[in-house]
């Protein structure tokens, strides 16, 4: 498969890069829905909290005598059984994400690139820098493309140089800008096309 690689304004420039179909296996596609897992467990923040009966501020002093009075034996006021007593068995904090290998997070996001390399929803740009924070200069590109009224992804260096490019994005809101190191399969998963900068798409395949 060849990726056409454009230049800033959206034209092809006449060179690509080459995918092999054997780089990465289909096979695999159960990986893409673990890391989905794993990310959306890591983001529950597991808070919930309820007091015990150890845990309330409140008289240790028995109600009533423990016999004679008719009535069931009571303890403090603590108790479970009356109102604003403790909780029993209510909700601790906990944990809720669980660890997957990092070698199968990155093999997750390479596969869910591949897949949408297949469906030709992959741009590559070729490096270079806005000397402007102008947001039209972004909304030609994505005219340019044919990508109105799509979710857009953009992944960027994290230069200082690419300061401009990512301010200049913020005001649409359809197109979402990160560096590499904020990469993760939310963000590919939740984009309907890819647009990736060529070094960027270099280091992530491990491309020369």
């Amino acid at each position: 498969m060849k990726l056409n690689i454009l230049n800033k304004n959206g034209f092809e420039t006449g060179r690509f890069f080459k995918i092999k179909n054997d780089s990465l296996k289909e096979k695999k596609n159960n990986i893409i829905y673990l890391e989905i897992k794993r990310y959306f467990s890591a983001q529950r923040q597991g808070t919930n909290k309820s007091k015990e009966r150890s845990e309330i501020t409140g008289s240790t002093k028995k109600i009533q005598r423990q016999k004679g009075s008719g009535n069931a034996r009571k303890g403090n006021i603590k108790n479970p059984l009356f109102r604003s007593g403790g909780r029993i068995f209510g909700p601790k904090p906990k944990k809720f994400n669980f660890k997957l290998n990092k070698l199968l997070k990155v093999l997750a996001k390479k596969l869910l690139i591949y897949f949408k390399i297949k469906k030709n929803k992959v741009k590559i740009l070729e490096d270079f820098f806005l000397k402007k924070k102008k947001t039209f200069l972004i909304k030609k590109l994505i005219t340019t493309l044919n990508l109105e009224k799509k979710k857009l992804l953009i992944i960027i260096n994290n230069n200082k140089k690419d300061k401009n490019f990512f301010i200049a994005s913020r005001n649409l809101k359809l197109l979402n800008v990160i560096s590499i190191e904020e990469l993760n399969i939310f963000y590919l998963a939740n984009s309907d096309y890819l647009i990736f900068f060529e070094s960027v798409f270099k280091k992530l395949f491990n491309i020369k």
